[in-house]
């Protein structure tokens, strides 16, 4: 393990992150990534971020390897411990409350659904963040505290409410679906103070919301995308939260996620090829119809995602049928809803040979299907960034997507001016049904056809920015901007 001080002239800056998963240790979904990713991006621009994340039963063999630097008694119910140590070269403190985490299932959920404790389990989380970010560890003390999403939402809380004693917060929104809630009993609980129990502070629709929490009390507040910024203050993307959102206004930004250009490059594949040398793209095609049993004269769309209402899925049997009968092709990886898994597999069902389906995820599997894909459809409701579109950018394969959040900040629409300047990455359409979405499918077997121009979005694709370097840069302007 690194020394948890470092020189302070090597370093513009030292931040806390706080979440409930990061790659490579915990996920279940993009927040992970994001988490996992930002430590080694802001690292190159000069912050040292350290990540803290409970102990869940599968991080507890990690602990051994690893060196005690907090301890407090009766955290929510029992002992706690913080360890810090370096795991695939970042660096991570781990809360070890057995009470807490050390059980079976996942993150949130276990045999029965969601854990009754999420909201002490994620407190506890929260309250340890917001010492340890007053307190320090050792020779390290962090400038800023980072929380992300609902399971970090009260950090920001307890950091204001018990005295900053200088340490900033941002807090990050990376999907508002989901807020955190508790009832209004559990205030003394929670160790949250009762005087902050009215609508302008904690009050939340007479009980608790960690995320409002966060927002109510963070010095700065980010998404991830400018375009999720701006629909939070709208009813329909802010879920409750847009009054509190457009209040705070002048404080919220939107930083586009990015991804790990390393593990997602199409040179990296074990068909290798690049915007100047497209020819490999082809035979990963045939190498992918061969293993899903497709035979598609025109377009080959892909589909990975959560098969769910927010992702558009159930606007597939409305449209695809036509998009077949164009000559197009689709193969889809996901799982999720029991009805919209059933709906792709009738679609599979019906069109043999032009459809085919895997239930479930496969993240091999899902490198073939962008190396392979001609197009990646993503048709979702909001999307608050959205990483799919972006590994479809850097493989060449033609994002189809709604003009939603990240989709619509990412994705340049192949309309005749853009096409004339050279600059379309993509199809892009509103509103989200199927009569815009079917028109979508039109589009793209129209573009297709027209093999130069399709060619030329393909290179415009790949050659777009999705890497980490232009966010890292954003956050670390943020970080120095609020500590000046």
């Amino acid at each position: 393990m690194q020394e948890l001080g470092q020189n302070p002239g090597q370093i513009r800056g030292r931040v806390l992150s706080v979440a409930s998963e990061a790659v490579p240790l915990i996920k279940t979904g993009g927040l992970a990534d994001v988490v996992g990713a930002l430590p080694g991006a802001l690292a190159r621009v000069g912050w040292d971020m350290r990540v803290l994340l409970p102990a869940y039963r599968s991080l507890r063999s990690k602990l051994d390897a690893m060196d005690e630097v907090w301890f407090e008694s009766g955290l929510f119910g029992g002992d706690a411990r913080v360890f810090a140590g370096d795991v695939a070269g970042m660096q991570v403190l781990l809360l070890d409350a057995p009470h807490l985490y050390d059980r079976e299932g996942g993150p949130y959920t276990g045999p029965g659904g969601d854990w009754f404790d999420n909201a002490r389990r994620f407190a506890a989380l929260s309250w340890v963040a917001a010492q340890i970010a007053r307190t320090g560890l050792g020779d390290w003390k962090p400038d800023i505290l980072h929380a992300h999403d609902w399971q970090a939402g009260f950090a920001p809380a307890y950091l204001a409410y018990g005295g900053a004693l200088g340490v900033r917060s941002v807090l990050t929104i990376h999907n508002i679906a989901f807020q955190g809630w508790a009832p209004a009993q559990a205030l003394t609980d929670l160790r949250l103070p009762f005087e902050q129990f009215y609508p302008g502070a904690l009050e939340y629709y007479g009980g608790l919301s960690s995320l409002k929490a966060g927002l109510v009390t963070a010095d700065r507040i980010t998404t991830v995308s400018p375009n999720y910024a701006a629909e939070l203050m709208r009813p329909e993307f802010g879920m409750g939260l847009q009054g509190v959102i457009a209040q705070r206004a002048d404080v919220v930004s939107g930083i586009l996620n990015g991804v790990d250009t390393a593990v997602w490059s199409p040179e990296a594949e074990p068909i290798p090829y690049s915007a100047r040398a497209l020819k490999g793209k082809a035979a990963n095609r045939a190498a992918l119809c061969a293993e899903f049993g497709l035979e598609v004269p025109g377009p080959l769309a892909i589909l990975v995602s959560r098969l769910t209402d927010q992702k558009g899925i159930d606007l597939l049997e409305a449209t695809i049928p036509d998009f077949i009968a164009g000559g197009g092709g689709l193969a889809v990886l996901g799982s999720g809803d029991p009805a919209l898994e059933a709906a792709v597999r009738r679609l599979e069902a019906r069109f043999p040979g032009r459809v085919s389906v895997r239930i479930g995820y496969d993240e091999a599997l899902s490198h073939r299907l962008f190396a392979g894909g001609d197009a990646v459809l993503v048709p979702s409701r909001f999307e608050p960034c959205g990483l799919t579109q972006m590994y479809g950018l850097a493989y060449g394969t033609v994002p189809v997507v709604s003009a939603v959040g990240g989709l619509a900040d990412t994705v340049i629409h192949a309309s005749p001016a853009a096409l004339t300047a050279g600059v379309a990455t993509g199809i892009v359409f509103h509103p989200v049904d199927a009569v815009a979405f079917g028109h979508a499918l039109r589009g793209l077997l129209h573009l297709y056809a027209h093999k130069s121009q399709w060619a030329q979005v393909q290179k415009n694709a790949m050659k777009q920015p999705v890497g980490w370097e232009a966010s890292a840069a954003a956050y670390a302007e943020l970080y120095e901007g609020l500590r000046a």
